[in-house]
């Protein structure tokens, strides 16, 4: 980034902001509370899993980075201080892991994707066919959505990232900021070279 843009950090939140019941959870994780432990994964492993196999693309790899990403919560949360929310520590800790292995993958020249089909299955991101009217849309939607994930898959990781982030999982540009390590003016520059990168990569994919 240029030195003469001014750009907001990701704002942190005070350790009395976190709520009540969720201030207690984490103590008893850092004290050790097994119950609370258990508490904690069940009540974050679905969205854990599922940023993982977004990111990763692996259903097997995506399992794998859930185990380590609630290891490293547990080695580390007795230095929680409230610096942002729970859920969104999380998500950093996730994006830490995930760029981890994908840069391992790399250097092992390791395949990125898994079908496409598999994904959208394993994510659930379609309509039941009940839920629509035409055999023509679902098909539609379905191949819209594979042209999608597959040209999602093609963009750099920080790119991707970013998109799934905002995109998908809804996280607000303060979340994503955390999340990354970045600053706001960065998610938002980001976001604007990802989404055109996205409009290339189907651009090129209809041209085949």
């Amino acid at each position: 980034m240029s030195g003469e843009l001014t750009v907001k950090r990701a704002s942190a939140i005070s350790w009395s902001e976190v709520g009540n019941s969720e201030a207690a959870l984490i103590s008893r994780c850092a004290a050790g509370d097994e119950a609370a432990c258990t508490e904690l994964v069940t009540e974050h492993q679905r969205m854990v899993f599922h940023l993982g196999l977004h990111l990763l693309g692996d259903h097997d790899e995506a399992l794998d980075l859930s185990q380590e990403v609630f290891l490293n919560v547990f080695r580390t949360i007795g230095r929680f201080r409230g610096q942002s929310a729970l859920r969104t520590w999380i998500y950093r800790i996730v994006i830490n892991q995930a760029h981890n292995r994908q840069r391992w993958w790399r250097r092992r020249h390791r395949a990125e994707q898994v079908s496409l089909d598999e994904r959208l299955e394993t994510n659930g991101d379609l309509p039941p066919a009940s839920e629509l009217a035409e055999p023509d849309r679902v098909f539609g939607q379905k191949e819209l959505a594979t042209r999608i994930w597959g040209a999602l898959g093609r963009l750099p990781f920080d790119q991707r990232t970013v998109m799934i982030l905002r995109e998908i999982d809804g996280l607000s540009y303060d979340e994503i900021g955390f999340s990354l390590g970045v600053a706001v003016g960065t998610v938002k520059s980001r976001l604007t070279r990802a989404r055109e990168a996205l409009r290339v990569q189907l651009r090129e994919a209809d041209r085949r």
